[in-house]
């Protein structure tokens, strides 16, 4: 069983190889919210263009309950992915809006926004990730924009072996439902039954993972593959595909590339800038009132 995006010729495709794994560690942030760090941590600080990666997961309401309370952020973008629960987000400027299962939050910053993600309930489930992803210096001042998706505008491709679901870029005739981001990122939500392969074309230029969050998954081809387990991240090589198979078990991912920036960061908490100049301006905008 496989799942393709597009048809391919495999004497002219070239599979990515996993260049390094990466085990997330155990952290918290917010008002004490547990999640796990993947990128953003000591071994793994960042992926050009990707800042960071975090997985929630607990029905203990413990865990997630306090939420994060108001906090800034400036010159990157958010990408929340829920998967199970309710997120309520707010920002000082007045936007409000829900994150239910299966949908998606695209948050430019750009120039500077305060805002909180609480939980809208009590007890059960709170699943899900938040990627930042970095702005060219271009646009790192931009003015603030949200693109609030619901579950139903996230296009499911079924295939044989199981299920894709396209948050952004393609997958096969499916276009997931992002826009206007300068990366050009591809973000899909891939399921796998057991022997269920998938397959699909990105840019040779773009960096790419893939993080397993449910079973193991193999990636790669041939002698070259590698298993990684739920938990593990797996950085890829060069190359103009990507494979991976569910070779033991039932597997699902999280598969993301982007456009890297080559620029240099300045980065301190929740501000990314290019210069630590940008940077200390950005505080010195939020003690005075004016970020």
């Amino acid at each position: 069983m496989s799942i393709t995006s597009v048809p391919h010729s495999p004497a002219a495709a070239t599979v990515r190889p996993v260049r390094a794994v990466f085990a997330g560690i155990p952290t918290s942030d917010g008002a004490g919210v547990k999640l796990t760090r993947i990128i953003g941590q000591e071994a793994l600080p960042d992926l050009d263009p990707f800042l960071l990666l975090d997985e929630f997961g607990s029905e203990d309401r413990a865990a997630y309950v306090a939420g994060f309370p108001d906090h800034p952020h400036r010159g990157f973008e958010t990408v929340t992915y829920m998967l199970a629960g309710r997120m309520r987000h707010r920002d000082n400027q007045g936007n409000s809006g829900l994150l239910t299962a299966g949908s998606v939050q695209w948050m430019t910053a750009g120039r500077g926004i305060v805002h909180s993600e609480m939980p809208e309930q009590e007890e059960g489930l709170m699943q899900g990730f938040q990627l930042w992803v970095n702005l060219p210096a271009s646009e790192k001042m931009t003015a603030p924009r949200y693109q609030d998706i619901a579950p139903e505008r996230v296009p499911e491709v079924a295939v044989e072996g199981g299920v894709v679901r396209v948050l952004a870029g393609r997958f096969g005739t499916a276009e997931g439902p992002v826009a206007g981001v300068s990366v050009d990122p591809t973000y899909l939500d891939v399921a796998l039954v057991a022997g269920a392969s998938f397959r699909t074309e990105i840019p040779s230029g773009h960096s790419a993972f893939v993080y397993a969050f449910e079973g193991g998954v193999r990636v790669g081809a041939g002698a070259e593959s590698r298993r990684i387990e739920s938990g593990e991240l797996a950085v890829l090589g060069s190359g103009d595909t990507v494979a991976a198979r569910a070779d033991d078990g039932p597997g699902r991912f999280i598969f993301v590339a982007g456009r890297p920036l080559g620029e240099p960061v300045a980065r301190y908490g929740p501000i990314v800038m290019n210069t630590r100049a940008e940077l200390a301006q950005a505080f010195d905008d939020l003690r005075n009132g004016t970020f």
